[in-house]
């Protein structure tokens, strides 16, 4: 025994109170803990929060008892086994219970001593088991190895408490001279950083010697660790005192403005912050974000460049990113609001229809670019509106006509002062969704000059192969717009670039006839008119047939665009009848349009007549709609055979006419006309209306009736008219705006119409309504047109032709 000091339980005595050797034998509660270990001697706090630790603790304490403690090898396991728990723990006494409530309790151990677990025996309501208390095995007193050691360890420990926690002087200086060397081993070993298993390592040897060596290893390699930090942060110091005085300063004014109400640049990055969280950006979108909003936070606010930062990242959190308004696939509900605001329009309703039941069946697809071209007032613009409602869709219109600069469609570069997105991105903005419908109001009207073609920028918007990545140069970012449904509109497609028309489904919406006008006055025009003027409906009211007399009498249009400002002019005339309280008519009759109108505008074009040689009816197609023209030619005895062209004509007209001529006089003989007469008779081919420019190839058959007729003095066939191109092998081809020009043929009372054989498709998408009361004789060769043209009869009076 001279050499070993061995520590027997039954020497072990704590507040007083010796334990029983034979208490130890008995079955004693367990109390597993979390990456939690220390040795006997030290007053040990210890946080319990599971009800079966709890209940333990409060039984334990209740009746004085000991309990055992052993480290769990998985902090993860809440409800931990043998297997479980590490072998060797501390014997304890529950000193106090230093803060109680029912979700934890914070209780004082005092470790007694080491015990190692044999079996535990129960598990409920708590742990219990038997333990056997190990022995420490201490060298002889005068062993200086261990001296040695001890004065290391404290050393050491009290190096690792100055770096670590900062401990006072004091209580450095009180350590020192302090003679409890026990103490401050157990010290060392709670205080210093390791895994548990490292921990039972040390606590697990009997050997003190050994022991210490452990102890030594981990301490050691903590105590580099801080010196390193040290290291650092003395490197670092060198260049915190150099910003030291500027960050004082700074900090000084943060404070002068805080107490101001705070500082408006916090306050604006904060607020920045807070709708970007909000924001769905994807990953590479969210880094430009923060690496530019990161840009902003270190410029200064006087800074010439923070306006322009600001500005960016302000238009960036108004983007609706990846922010879609979800599709109404009410296939039903869609035709309904499509009919109810605009009358007609079948293929455009049809289109839009397919588009949603494509949508209801896939769940997504590319919108498709919808172009709409045809004359003016025909509701082009105003179906935008529509087809967003059906579609439930944000609705902005963008128009483009004038536009002649690039940026204005891809936007500037943020170099350049005052620079700004580009339309697209505003529109988009605008909306607030991704998927909105954009209505590219007169494409056809975009210009060019030195600043770039807007119109070759519109490719990449409006191909929907690559405008799920569209570039604005002012946001330097992509941006989808593959899911945006834009509707172009136009009036002349030939101004349109073939490129563009490529990218876009193109669909006609022709002018209305005569009905279809009446019918919107009386469903949308007289009603909105009322609204807008403030009238009662059951005050005032336009008869059918005043409507009727208004669309021929004081408009000359394919829409219905002029109609409206001429319905719109009678209602200010009698919303001042009723301000004035003066008397007016409840129902607005054909006979009050001169007092509210004024006189007739326009004469209602109509049939001449069959009784002169060489006049014959045409079919011309103008931006307003069709019309009716008549070709006349006359014959005046002269030399040389002079042809003289009147009427405004444009050049492809006056080539009709010549191939016109050389046609009849290659075959003069099919006719009956004497192959000399060309030389002796003059030929003058007059248009009417000759302030009114003309030109196209359409009156190709039409001039060569009219001069065949002529030289021929035969009466042409009554009631008819014509339109198509002809070659000069006396070939009849197809011409374009047959709609409009059968149109023009039913309000001059014409009851037939030539055509070429390959306009028949054309005729054959018409509506049945359009083609009541006409007839329609389809031909390939100018002679079949003659044949119906021209009647064997001739006018009265005819000259002589020889």
């Amino acid at each position: 025994m001279d050499d070993n000091i061995i520590t027997s339980p039954m020497e072990i005595i704590i507040e007083n109170k010796p334990i029983d050797p034979e208490e130890l034998k008995k079955e004693q509660a367990i109390l597993p803990l979390k990456n939690m270990m220390f040795l006997p001697g030290i007053p040990t706090p210890v946080n319990v929060g599971r009800s079966k630790s709890l209940k333990l603790i409060q039984e334990i304490h209740k009746r004085d008892g000991i309990i055992g403690v052993f480290c769990q090898k998985d902090a993860n396991e809440n409800d931990p086994d043998f297997a479980d728990l590490f072998p060797v723990g501390v014997l304890v006494r529950v000193l106090n219970l230093m803060q109680e409530n029912e979700e934890n309790t914070t209780v004082l151990l005092m470790g007694i001593n080491r015990i190692h677990l044999e079996e535990i025996t129960i598990k409920e309501p708590y742990l219990k088991g038997k333990f056997t208390v190990l022995s420490d095995v201490y060298p002889a007193k005068s062993d200086k190895e261990l001296k040695e050691q001890l004065k290391t360890v404290k050393d050491t420990t009290l190096r690792m408490l100055s770096e670590k926690m900062g401990l006072p002087e004091f209580v450095l200086d009180s350590l020192r001279k302090s003679k409890d060397q026990t103490y401050l081993i157990n010290l060392a070993f709670s205080t210093v950083e390791a895994t548990p298993e490292q921990k039972q390592e040390v606590i697990a040897t009997d050997d003190m010697k050994e022991r210490l060596n452990k102890l030594l290893s981990l301490l050691d390699h903590e105590v580099q660790l801080l010196e390193i930090k040290a290291s650092i942060r003395r490197k670092t110091q060198v260049d915190i005192d150099q910003q030291q005085r500027e960050y004082f300063l700074q900090q000084e004014m943060k404070n002068i403005q805080e107490a101001l109400g705070g500082n408006i640049q916090d306050i604006e990055i904060k607020e920045i912050k807070e709708k970007a969280g909000k924001i769905n950006f994807t990953p590479e979108q969210r880094q430009l974000f923060e690496k530019e909003l990161q840009k902003l936070e270190r410029l200064h606010p006087h800074s010439p460049d923070y306006s322009t930062q600001m500005s960016y990242i302000q238009t960036l959190i108004a983007l609706p990113w990846n922010s879609y308004t979800k599709d109404n696939f009410n296939l039903v509900r869609a035709r309904k609001i499509l009919n109810k605001d605009h009358f007609g329009m079948e293929k455009v309703k049809e289109r839009i229809i397919e588009h949603l039941a494509v949508l209801k069946l896939k769940g997504d697809m590319k919108s498709p670019i919808i172009c709409l071209y045809g004359p003016p007032g025909v509701g082009k613009t105003s179906l935008g509106k529509s087809v967003a409602e059906a579609l439930n869709r944000k609705y902005v219109r963008m128009s483009l006509g004038g536009l002649h600069d690039e940026a204005e469609i891809r936007g500037h570069r943020r170099t350049y002062i005052g620079a700004m997105p580009g339309r697209i991105m505003h529109s988009i903005q605008k909306a607030g969704s991704s998927n909105p419908v954009i209505i590219l109001d007169e494409i056809d009207k975009i210009g060019q000059d030195y600043k770039g073609d807007p119109a070759a920028a519109l490719l990449e918007v409006l191909d929907p192969e690559q405008n799920f990545a569209f570039h604005d140069n002012y946001l330097d970012i992509d941006f989808d717009l593959s899911k945006v449904l834009f509707i172009a509109t136009a009036n002349a497609l030939n101004m349109v670039s073939q490129p563009l028309l490529d990218r876009m489904e193109l669909i006609e919406i022709s002018g209305y006839i005569l009905e279809e006008k009446v019918e919107i006055a009386q469903r949308h025009l007289v009603p909105n008119q009322l609204e807008v003027h403030g009238i009662p409906k059951e005050k005032f009211d336009i008869s059918k047939k005043a409507i009727e007399a208004i669309i021929e009498s004081y408009t000359r249009e394919s829409g219905v665009r002029e109609l409206n400002k001429k319905i719109a002019k009678i209602m200010r005339k009698i919303a001042r009848a009723i301000a004035e309280k003066k008397d007016y008519p409840n129902r607005l009759e054909v006979k009050d349009l001169y007092e509210y109108l004024g006189t007739v505008e326009y004469t209602k074009d109509r049939y001449s007549g069959n009784e002169y040689a060489g006049v014959v009816t045409g079919l011309a197609w103008t931006a307003v709609g069709g019309e009716i023209l008549f070709i006349e030619t006359s014959l005046s005895k002269g030399k040389g055979s002079k042809l003289t062209l009147t009427g405004n004509l444009g050049d492809v007209m006056k080539e009709s006419a010549v191939l016109a001529l050389e046609y009849i006089k290659a075959h003069a003989s099919l006719f009956a006309i004497p192959e000399d007469v060309f030389e002796t008779w003059n030929v003058h081919i007059h248009v009417p209306e000759g302030a009114i420019p003309k030109d196209g190839p359409s009156a190709g058959i039409t001039m060569t009736t009219s001069l065949v007729s002529a030289f021929t003095q035969r009466k042409v066939k009554a009631n008819l008219a014509m339109t198509g191109e002809m070659t000069l092998r006396g070939k009849v081809l197809p011409v374009g705006g047959i709609k409009e020009k059968i149109l023009a043929a039913k309000r001059a009372g014409i009851k037939e119409i030539i055509l070429s054989k390959e306009n028949k498709k054309h005729i054959d998408e018409i509506n049945a309504l359009y083609l009541k009361g006409l007839q329609f004789h389809y031909v390939d060769d100018i002679q079949e047109a003659l044949a119906i043209a021209l009647l064997n009869e001739k006018v009265e009076n005819p000259i002589e032709i020889k």
